[in-house]
């Protein structure tokens, strides 16, 4: 059993390969019902017996699934693509272009990042906080649990220089993880050695399609979720936090064989009091933001990604740039907006500090309040206000 990523096998080495960017987006589709539910490994009770899983109404929130069951899915999720995936002309662009990478004066502000790790906030069982580990790697703190989001610890991922900033928490400093969540499968989301350092029976929850992966290295507690599903784990005070898989406009591929064959998408949590953290994940901008404000209102914090989006032309469908991220953060209705996916690793070709540039500009023309966007550095933390 390997303890290291698959090798790259995209175009350019870039393990986040937009989707496409051509022809009219597809139709969006409601989720396919699995074809069957198994027993499998579990971590507890199941929390609900429902195998119904077509999209609740617009309104509410995604159905109760048990915990750890191994499920079988479709072949392809390819239908949930909002754009078709790029062509040969879209590929032979690219490779004519080799803008993939910032030129030299982009990369002149690396040692201006943001960067300033501290001891993580003291949470108690009523705070919800939040610490930026560096690109979408986030720890929260909420209903007395600690939740990593797409954790990659590495200094390096395959197919990309070493990381622009050190991750902004030590792994040694971490208390237990009671969770981990993943939004997909590209490299520098879902990361081999950082998964292996988590205790096999670590609660995972991942998109449908990807369970087999961690199954492989013999994670036992696995939960792989469809869009609009959901699933609970018990909290130190008796109540639980929930975990709700939604949509996002983007991809899948780890191999040459296994594009679009698990899926993506962000997350809800929402603790006992009913305060809520988005996690994006890796998105474009489009229509899902509205519906996930729709079924999940009052939203605290989004945690939106801001890099990563040039140039448009190829990466647009699949990673909003930062006026996008404040109109998706507006389409949520939420209160607050962390901004990530950016001042971590070199994926694209904008400048380093353009998109906090970018995000801070956009921000101000929409004359929202200032203290209502956290803009952390890597390792920085904060809490939400107790109502």
């Amino acid at each position: 059993m390997s303890d290291h990523p698959e090798p790259p096998t995209d175009l350019a080495n870039d393990p986040d390969r937009p989707a496409g960017h051509r022809g009219a987006p597809a139709t969006a589709v409601s989720p396919p019902a699995p074809s069957r539910t198994e027993s499998g490994p579990g971590s507890g009770t199941p929390l609900s017996a429902t195998t119904n899983t077509t999209a609740p109404a617009s309104g509410s929130a995604g159905r109760l699934r048990p915990l750890g069951f191994t499920r079988r899915w479709p072949r392809s999720f390819a239908g949930r693509l909002t754009a078709p995936l790029p062509g040969v002309r879209a590929l032979a662009k690219l490779a004519r272009e080799g803008a993939l990478r910032p030129a030299a004066a982009g990369l002149a502000d690396i040692p201006q990042l943001p960067f300033a790790p501290a001891p993580l906030p003291t949470a108690d069982r009523g705070t919800v906080a939040v610490t930026w580990a560096g690109h979408a790697s986030w720890v929260i703190a909420i209903g007395g649990l600690t939740v990593l989001t797409d954790p990659v610890w590495s200094r390096r991922i395959l197919g990309t220089p070493a990381r622009l900033t050190p991750v902004g928490v030590r792994w040694e400093d971490l208390p237990p993880v009671d969770a981990v969540v993943i939004s997909h499968n590209h490299y520098d989301h879902l990361d081999a050695p950082t998964i292996a350092r988590l205790p096999k029976r670590t609660p995972v929850f991942v998109p449908a399609g990807l369970g087999r992966w961690f199954r492989r290295r013999r994670f036992s507690r696995v939960t792989e979720l469809d869009w609009w599903e959901a699933a609970e784990v018990p909290s130190p005070d008796g109540g639980a936090v929930r975990f709700d898989f939604v949509p996002a406009h983007h991809w899948s591929k780890r191999t040459l064989t296994d594009t679009c064959r698990s899926l993506w998408g962000g997350w809800v949590l929402t603790d006992q009091r009913g305060r809520r953290v988005y996690f994006a994940g890796d998105t474009g901008y489009g229509h899902w933001f509205k519906e996930i404000g729709s079924r999940h209102p009052d939203i605290d914090l989004a945690l939106l990604p801001i890099g990563a989006y040039a140039p448009r032309w190829w990466l647009s469908t699949v990673h909003t740039d930062p006026e996008e991220a404040v109109q998706a953060f507006t389409d949520l209705g939420a209160r607050n907006m962390a901004p990530m996916h950016w001042a971590t690793f070199v994926l694209s070709a904008e400048p380093v500090l353009e998109p906090l540039r970018r995000l801070l500009a956009a921000w101000e023309h929409t004359g929202l309040p200032r203290e209502r966007l956290w803009n952390l550095p890597v390792g920085g933390s904060r809490l939400l206000a107790t109502a």
